[in-house]
């Protein structure tokens, strides 16, 4: 038989977490072939990877690039750092389904993870209507896709403060029927993004009931990271008990110096869940500092008329004041990151493309040359922006960044956004994967190479029911990486966020080179991957 691929004279790390070994791999048609080393194999691309190990191709279980899905740039993003199939829709936000009536309000919401929408969004009105559309999208990467709660909820009731009618949630049961009926993973929540902030433990529950029939994932970027993580977490491991939905926690983490060393406490609970028969599992990223909206700074109540309703306040001499005093009040009950980032000096503007004197620079860093009070300058660069900027949060310990990493139960995930290559973002858009190598194993010695891989291969897997992904066996998808473990290293840093990782030789999908020598080579055998229970 004559292959398409032979990688010859590697080290394989297989993904199942057992030691490298020697061998080689081949592929045809998409799928994979294992050989014993210095077996000779006709093909019609051979690569010498000698003193490379080859993997299988990292899998990103929570990804933003299902927004800018096809873009150059968003490729890019995932595919430099090895990663071939990432899953998309979460935190809430995606891109189906949408009601026109509410389609400006919907864009507004996505604004943070795209600058640009396709034409033919107003017609993404179901689950079915979306994946057809992303079949006719080329791309090198693998997609896999969740029904985002804040999308659903903007569909049926706009940005309404309160509990949804009988009628409205039904429609809500029937969208979201129809989505897993048509291919989603499941349903994401953003509780700390409005409207999904807006919901109680009741509705998620009814709508988990839907997902819980189709086999189907619940992922929970939770209402609190902080101080209230631990009802956060109990509200979690709530719905999926009254469900039996499978629960992911999304980018766990404690933020807020006062609350260092909770993770301990917060694994015992999810390992406790388990024990009881409820299946979790969490997603982390390999940082010390999260990333989103700077307007997450302000309480949710505040945003019933949209993110332009917030910014009118913010505009209203009287109303500013008592959003100040608020923010300030840490019995205000909202998941305040910029009290965890211990106030304005560890909030980081990434990215304010209408105020570009703060980018690069914290709130307070900027109030101070400035001469004002940083919550002027805060309401300043939001108003300039209409809203739209990134911001940075130092808010983490190591400790607690390591000891979430080492247990069993998580994976590795980027939670990586990008608008466009002169975008200012967060590094993990670029760095999380070659990062976890660099920064667990080769600096920090949590684990073995191999058991790293796992976490960003066949683990993931198994959580998000990839059922042909995630290891180098006979007959799996023929998704790999070949990379040098003596040079890998993520060199994107909260500067210069999108810089291309070193190290990584080839990423390879379906058989196919997609990247060699740091660039795309324009194959694009990406598909849309429909969950299959």
């Amino acid at each position: 038989m004559k292959y398409d691929l032979f990688i010859k004279n590697t080290k394989i790390i297989d993904g199942s977490g057992t030691p490298a070994f020697a061998g080689g791999v081949a592929a045809k048609e998409g799928k994979l072939f294992v050989f014993p080393p210095n077996t000779v194999v006709d093909a019609e691309n051979v690569i010498d990877a000698k003193g490379r190990y080859t993997c299988p191709g990292f899998i990103d279980p929570h990804s933003h690039g299902d927004i800018p899905l096809g873009e150059e740039y968003a490729s890019l993003s995932k595919i430099s750092q090895g990663i071939t199939t990432h899953q998309g829709g979460m935190c809430g936000f995606s891109m189906f389904p949408v009601n026109p009536e509410y389609l400006n309000l919907l864009q507004e919401s996505l604004g943070l993870l795209s600058n640009t929408f396709p034409e033919e969004m107003s017609t993404f009105t179901s689950c079915e209507a979306y994946l057809n559309y992303t079949d006719t999208v080329r791309r090198p990467e693998n997609t896999q896709f969740l029904i985002g709660h804040v999308t659903l909820r903007v569909a049926v009731m706009g940005y309404a403060d309160r509990e949804p009618t009988k009628e409205e949630l039904e429609q809500m049961k029937a969208l979201l029927r129809e989505a897993m009926e048509h291919g989603a993973a499941g349903m994401s929540s953003g509780l700390v993004y409005v409207p999904s902030a807006y919901a109680n433990e009741d509705e998620l529950v009814e709508l988990c009931k839907i997902i819980a029939e189709y086999g189907g994932l619940y992922t929970t970027h939770m209402r609190n990271e902080a101080g209230d993580s631990f009802r956060s977490i109990q509200e979690a491991i709530s719905i999926a008990r009254k469900t039996g939905v499978r629960l992911i926690i999304s980018h766990h983490k404690i933020q807020g110096k006062a609350n260092w060393g909770m993770s301990k406490e917060t694994l015992k609970m999810i390992h406790d869940a388990i024990d009881e028969g409820i299946e979790v599992s969490c997603d982390q990223y390999p940082y010390t500092a999260s990333m989103t909206h700077l307007s997450v700074c302000t309480p949710p109540k505040y945003f019933t008329h949209g993110l332009s309703g917030m910014l009118e306040y913010l505009k209203d001499p009287v109303m500013k004041e008592k959003i100040k005093n608020e923010m300030n009040d840490p019995n205000t009950p909202y998941d305040n990151f910029y009290l965890h980032s211990g106030g304005w000096e560890g909030v980081f503007i990434s990215c304010s493309p209408c105020y570009p004197e703060a980018e690069g620079k914290r709130v307070a860093e900027l109030a101070k040359e400035k001469g004002q009070d940083p919550f002027e300058t805060f309401c300043d660069i939001m108003i300039a922006n209409n809203g739209v900027v990134t911001a940075i949060y130092f808010s983490m310990s190591e400790e607690d960044v390591f000891r979430i990493i080492q247990d069993d139960l998580v994976v590795v995930g980027t939670d990586g956004i990008i608008k466009s290559m002169d975008d200012k973002a967060h590094p993990r858009a670029f760095g999380t994967f070659p990062r976890a190598i660099k920064y667990f194993v080769k600096e920090n010695h949590l684990m073995t190479l191999e058991a790293m891989i796992r976490k960003m291969t066949s683990l993931t897997a198994e959580k998000i029911n990839l059922k042909t992904k995630g290891l180098v066996r006979d007959g799996y998808d023929a998704d790999l990486v070949i990379f040098d473990y003596e040079t890998i290293n993520d060199t994107a840093d909260y500067i210069h966020s999108n810089a291309l990782a070193d190290g990584i030789d080839y990423v390879i999908v379906a058989g196919e080179v997609v990247y060699h020598d740091k660039k795309m080579t324009g194959a694009k055998p990406g598909k849309t991957v429909r969950y299959q229970r």
